[in-house]
Order: structure tokens, then C-alpha cells, then sequence
């Protein structure tokens, strides 16, 4: 038996809805608790599938963590397994960022191979070369990274791409190394600067957070800390998008609206109006069909690849023909074929696809592949005619807190229901 989605077509969304914590910051806050020997509390957490199984990660090292509520505390002890191979870590991708940590302080790890949404490949080339810039050895043996050195050292590391994982664990591991350590094309995410503040709030000095060129002067230790998560920017970026498909009326609150100018935007060049609130959210209304636009996933401050599915989920009701180019994961438009099946007219072509809108798209069984295509499906089904079984909703879970009850309380119709699915078409 499993769960999927009914979602009933024809639903306009009106109304407030807060955005907690950053999936794609909480994580790594977590992973950097294994720095410091003590207990760290790490507030505005999203209740999350993955919050857990990254607990289940740190546990495996020797970590207590606690979580209730918002509220997670990882004490950390001061003698920490190097293996990190709990079951969680082939379910999930962020995992892998424990290995910074690890190097970091115990200057040896062992860390599972993770898994995650199935978007492309991901491969940890830069992480490992970072870590051997810093003085390590790093190889994939019995599927695991392996990672080892007698001391870590300063050093000049040039990323070829702005890898957000690889930013992350090379700093994490900097951070106790002796010396400078200065990470050129340095991802410049929200989420890399969340991650800096809380590591200097730890004790770390780091320079250039938000900037493509970070500077970490090694430290010998640092100590626990109580830090809060920024806002979700792609859980509020779904909200924005929600109100435009649906020609609905959305007020966003709990994200900094600056870390989405480009995709405000985007809106509004759709025909939206929007509204910023500086550091406190948004309001998108649409009044009327949106209007075709071109989108082009690049690293921030690009529009992000985490939101290609909203994009093409938009174009695909939207006024005239958009082209989406994909830049970053290549499976990503795995999402398309979906939509086809809900009657969206898009053709792919490389890291290119072309949507030709129309108005209103048919209910069909469609299947979740990741976080963002499942919450993409569950909008193009609010504008689809009947009702919309969407599969695999386990993904929506691992990234959307209260997902049904927000949309319903916004005047969307979904439910949760327990069967087992009639698959007509192979995944």
C-alpha cells in the first residue's frame, strides 16, 4: 500500500500561508553541529521527512539529537565515530555533508554513498578534490568516501563549477584547518550564508559569505551555538507560483522576498502583481491568464533548478509558448513527461524544452520523481479538469511541511489517500 494525492481541479488559492525553515539549509546546520563537542539547538526547523533521517545520520556517529517541534538539539560528544553508514544515508542526498565535519575534526571519514531525488548526477569529484587540496586522501571504496590525513592544511581551491555541496564541505572542513584557506567560484546561496553565520557563531572566521570567494582562517576548535534557520526560498517560490497558475491571491511571509527577486520577477512578468514585504515575504496576485516566459535555471543568483518544475508547470497554462533551458540537472525535465500526461504540450530537446500553453490541462495518474516535480504535479492539477492522482508522495513529504493542509487552507481541494495504484505506464 502507499499514498498518493486526489487532487481536484479548478481551485483558486487565496489567503496567507508561512514558510518555516530551509530544507536545503537545516541540514547542513546539523552536519556542522559534529564540529563542536556540546549541545547545539537549531531553531525553525521544518518538520520534514529528512530532519529525521539526519538524525538518524548524526546518531550513527555518536550524536544525541532531540526534536521537538521546531526545535533540534544535537549534542555532540568528544569522542565521534568516523563511519557514517546509518540506512539513511541512501535515502538521502544531503547526507553526504557530513563528510566536511568529519575530516574536519577527526581528520578521517567514512561516509556512505548518498541517495536522494533521482534529478541527474551528481558526482562528489569537487568534494574529494577539495579535501585532497587540504591535505587529505579521498577514494570511493566499497561504496563509500573515504577520506585521510594527518593534518589539514590552508590552501587556494578553485571550484570549476558554484557546487552548493562542495562549498559546503570544504568549508566545514576548513574551518579547523591550519591556516587560510581561500575557495574561489564559491557557491552564494542563502543557504551557504545561513551556514557561515552559524559556523562563526560557533567560533569560526570566515570572510566573504554571499560573494564567489570565501576566506576561512583556521581555527583550533569551536564551541556549540543556538541558531535559527532561515526561510524556505523555494517553499516560498512554490507559494508565488501557486498564486499565478491558480490566478490567485497569496500572501507569503517567514522568507526574505529578496532571496527570490528573480523570480518575483519572473512573475511579474507574467502579468502578477507583486508586493515585497523587505525581509518578511510577498504577495502575488494574478488576475487573469498568465503570460508566456522564458526561464533559464543557472546557479544563484540564477533561477534556481530546484524551481524548473514550477516553471514548466506555469508555461504550461500560461498565455503564449516558453522556452525552459535546464543548465544544472540534467534528468530534471523527467518532470515533462508527466505533464504530458495532464496534457500540457511541451517538447524537450536537449537542456532545452519548449511549453505551448493552454488553458486549462486534463486530470490524469501522474508519479512524483523528486521533491520539486511532485509539488509541481499537485499545481498543475489544481488547474487541470477532474481530479489529479498524484504517486509517490513520500518525495513531497521530504521537502513540504503541512503541504495538503496549507493548499487546502488556501481553498484548494486535496487529499491524502491510502491504495495501492493501478499503474498503467512504467516509471
Amino acid at each position: 500500500m502507499s499514498e498518493h494525492f486526489d487532487v481536484y481541479g479548478g481551485a483558486r488559492l487565496v489567503g496567507e500561508v508561512e514558510v518555516v525553515g530551509a530544507k536545503n539549509s537545516v541540514l547542513k546546520l546539523m552536519a556542522a553541529a559534529l564540529l563542536a563537542e556540546g549541545t547545539t539547538t537549531i531553531s525553525n526547523c521544518p518538520q520534514i521527512l529528512d530532519v529525521p533521517l539526519m538524525a538518524d545520520v548524526l546518531r550513527s556517529v555518536g550524536c544525541e539529537v532531540e526534536m521537538n517541534g521546531d526545535v533540534t538539539r544535537i549534542t555532540t560528544p568528544a569522542e565521534l565515530s568516523h563511519r557514517a553508514d546509518s540506512p539513511a544515508m541512501g535515502k538521502l542526498r544531503a547526507s553526504v555533508c557530513v563528510l566536511g565535519p568529519l575530516v574536519g575534526r577527526l581528520k578521517r571519514a567514512v561516509v556512505a554513498l548518498p541517495g536522494g531525488d533521482a534529478i541527474g548526477s551528481r558526482p562528489l569529484d569537487m568534494h574529494q578534490n577539495g579535501l585532497r587540496k587540504l591535505g587529505a586522501t579521498s577514494a570511493i571504496e566499497h561504496g563509500c568516501v573515504v577520506a585521510e590525513a594527518d593534518g589539514l592544511h590552508g590552501a587556494q581551491i578553485w571550484l570549476d563549477f558554484p557546487s552548493v555541496g562542495a562549498t559546503e564541505n570544504i568549508l566545514m572542513a576548513a574551518v579547523l584547518a591550519e591556516g587560510t584557506t581561500v575557495i574561489d567560484n564559491a557557491a552564494r546561496e542563502p543557504e551557504i550564508i545561513d551556514l557561515c553565520t552559524m559556523l562563526t557563531e560557533m567560533g569560526a572566521r570566515i570572510e566573504g559569505a554571499g560573494t564567489s570567494t570565501l576566506t576561512v582562517e583556521g581555527v583550533d576548535s569551536l564551541h556549540p551555538t543556538e541558531h535559527r534557520v532561515i526561510g524556505d526560498r523555494i517553499v516560498g517560490a512554490t507559494w508565488a507560483f501557486a498564486a499565478s497558475m491558480t490566478q490567485g491571491d497569496v500572501t507569503v511571509t517567514g522568507v526574505d522576498p529578496h532571496h527570490l527577486d528573480l523570480v518575483l520577477d519572473k512573475l511579474r512578468l507574467a502579468g502578477a502583481d507583486v508586493t515585497a514585504y523587505d525581509g518578511k515575504g510577498f504577495r502575488v496576485v494574478q488576475d487573469g491568464r498568465p503570460k508566456a516566459v522564458d526561464f533559464v535555471t543557472l546557479p544563484y543568483p540564477g533561477f534556481a533548478t530546484d524551481l524548473q518544475p514550477f516553471a514548466v508547470a506555469l508555461s504550461a497554462v500560461s498565455d503564449g509558448t516558453s522556452m525552459i533551458t535546464e543548465n544544472v540537472y540534467e534528468a530534471r525535465f523527467r518532470f515533462i513527461e508527466e505533464m504530458v500526461r495532464l496534457g500540457a504540450d511541451a517538447r524537450t530537446d536537449g537542456h532545452h524544452a519548449v511549453v505551448r500553453g493552454v488553458e486549462r490541462l486534463s486530470s490524469a495518474p501522474v508519479w512524483a520523481s523528486d521533491i520539486r516535480a511532485g509539488a509541481g504535479l499537485v499545481l498543475a492539477g489544481l488547474c487541470a479538469e477532474g481530479v489529479t492522482e498524484v504517486w509517490d508522495v513520500f518525495h513531497i513529504d521530504r521537502g513540504y511541511p503541512a503541504f495538503v493542509e496549507n493548499l487546502n487552507r488556501l481553498g484548494a481541494r486535496v487529499e491524502r489517500v491510502t491504495a495501492e495504484p493501478d499503474r498503467v505506464v512504467a516509471e
